[in-house]
C-alpha cells in the first residue's frame, strides 16, 4: 500500500471515529434513533390495518320482524359493530354528518313478506365516504352480506338442497396469495415504516452532523486543514451510515421478524449490503441538505421537504400502475423507489442478486451521482 494512501485511508478512520464519538455524546437523538427503529416501527405495524375492523353502523328497521333480525344480525364484529337505532331518517342523517357512524342501513316495511311471497325487495345504505378507502370497505363488506343473505334466502324459497346445487353449473374462483398468504397487515406496514425510517436518518443524520459544525464553528477549520472535501464528508456518511445499519438490524430482527413473526425469505446480507447502498445515495441529499442549511431546525424542515415527494414516488402507498405517465417515469429519481421494490423482493419474496443486480445498479449509479452533487455544493461553498 502506497504512503499516500495509507495517508488519506487514516485520516478517514480519524474523521470516522469522531463522528461516532460526537453521535455517543449525545444522548438526545440516541433516544431519536432508537425510538424510530423500535417503538415507532412497532406502532405502524400494531396499529395500521389496512381491513374493516369494528365499523359503527346505524340501523333503521322499518319492518321488525325475523327476517330483518337476521339480516341485521349478519353485520356484527369484528368487521360491524350496531351502534344507534336511529327513528327517523332525519335523525340518521345526522349521525352520519357528526362522524359517529360510517353507514345507516335501512331495512324496508313488508322486507319478511315480500321475501316469503318471492317477490324481489331492496335494503338501502347510506355510506359515510368522507374517508375513501373506510367507505369501499364498507359498501363492500356490506354488499358481500347482503348478497350471500339474498342467495341463501332464494335457495330455502326455491327449495333446492345440496344435491340440486351441486347440478346447477358454477363458476368456482380459486386463489392463491403468495409471500403474505394470511394477508397480514403488519407484515406489510412494519417493513414499510422500517424502510421510511431509514430514509428519513439517511437523510437528517449526515445533515445534523454536518450542521452541527457550522454552529460551533469548526466547519470553516476543517475547509481550511488539508482535509480534501471527500476526507470531511465521508466520515460523516460512513459513521451515521453505520448507525443506521445497526437500527435497522435491531428493527428487523427485534421487532419484524421477533414481534410480528415475519418470515426473513431471502438473504439478511444481501438486504443489508442493498440498504448501505441505499444510504450512501440518500446520505448525498442529507449533504446538499447541509449546505442550505444554518441550523438544525433549517435541516428539520428541509428533510420533510424531500422526504414528502421520496415517499409519495416510492410506490410504497401508491401502486405504481395506478399513476400518472410521467409520475411513473418520476419514480425513477428516486432512490427509495429502488429500496422499496428490493427490500420487498429479498424479505418477503426470497429474490436474490440474479433478479435485483439491475435495480442495485440504477440504485449506486443514482447515489453517485448525488453523493458527488453533495460534495460539489460543499466545495461550491467552503472552497
Amino acid at each position: 500500500m502506497s504512503g499516500g494512501l495509507r495517508l488519506w485511508l487514516s485520516r478517514l478512520g480519524a474523521m470516522t471515529l469522531k463522528e461516532l464519538k460526537q453521535l455517543s455524546r449525545d444522548p438526545i437523538l440516541l433516544v431519536v434513533i432508537v425510538y424510530f427503529f423500535t417503538a415507532d416501527i412497532y406502532i405502524a405495524g400494531a396499529g395500521v390495518h389496512m381491513d374493516l375492523n369494528n365499523a359503527p353502523i346505524a340501523v333503521m328497521d322499518h319492518d321488525r320482524s325475523a327476517a330483518s333480525r337476521e339480516l341485521i344480525y349478519r353485520f356484527r364484529p369484528p368487521y360491524f359493530r350496531l351502534v344507534r337505532e336511529p327513528q327517523s331518517i332525519r335523525e340518521a342523517v345526522r349521525l352520519l354528518d357528526e362522524g359517529k357512524v360510517l353507514a345507516v342501513l335501512d331495512i324496508p316495511a313488508h322486507f319478511q313478506r315480500d321475501l316469503l311471497a318471492g317477490r324481489q325487495t331492496v335494503v338501502q345504505m347510506q355510506v359515510d365516504a368522507s374517508n375513501a378507502m373506510l367507505g369501499t370497505l364498507v359498501s363492500t363488506y356490506a354488499g358481500r352480506i347482503v348478497a350471500r343473505y339474498g342467495f341463501e334466502r332464494a335457495k330455502m324459497h326455491l327449495g333446492m338442497g345440496k344435491a340440486q346445487l351441486q347440478a346447477i353449473p358454477v363458476v368456482e374462483n380459486r386463489h392463491r396469495v403468495y409471500y403474505n398468504p394470511n394477508q397480514s397487515d403488519p407484515w406489510f406496514m412494519a417493513i414499510s415504516e422500517m424502510l421510511t425510517v431509514i430514509t428519513m436518518l439517511s437523510l437528517m443524520l449526515p445533515a445534523a452532523a454536518a450542521v452541527r459544525e457550522k454552529e460551533r464553528g469548526t466547519i470553516e477549520q476543517l475547509a481550511v486543514s488539508p482535509l480534501s472535501p471527500a476526507q470531511i464528508l465521508l466520515p460523516k456518511v460512513l459513521a451515521m451510515g453505520l448507525a443506521v445499519l445497526v437500527g435497522a438490524a435491531a428493527s428487523l430482527f427485534l421487532v419484524i421478524q421477533a414481534v410480528f413473526h415475519v418470515p426473513i425469505k431471502g438473504s439478511s446480507m444481501l438486504f443489508f449490503i442493498m440498504t448501505a447502498l441505499y444510504v450512501f445515495a440518500t446520505s448525498g441529499l442529507g449533504l446538499f441538505i447541509a449546505t442550505l442549511s444554518r441550523n438544525l431546525g433549517q435541516v428539520v424542515m428541509l428533510v420533510i421537504l424531500i422526504m414528502m415527494p421520496l415517499l409519495l414516488l416510492s410506490g410504497a402507498w401508491t401502486p405504481p400502475e395506478a399513476m400518472p405517465a410521467f409520475l411513473r417515469q418520476a419514480m425513477h429519481v428516486s432512490p427509495l423507489f429502488y429500496f422499496t421494490e428490493m427490500s420487498y423482493a429479498i424479505l418477503l419474496k426470497g429474490a436474490g442478486l440474479g433478479v435485483l443486480w439491475r435495480l442495485m445498479l440504477e440504485l449506486a449509479l443514482l447515489g453517485s451521482l448525488v453523493f458527488a452533487f453533495g460534495v460539489w455544493r460543499f466545495r461550491r461553498q467552503f472552497g
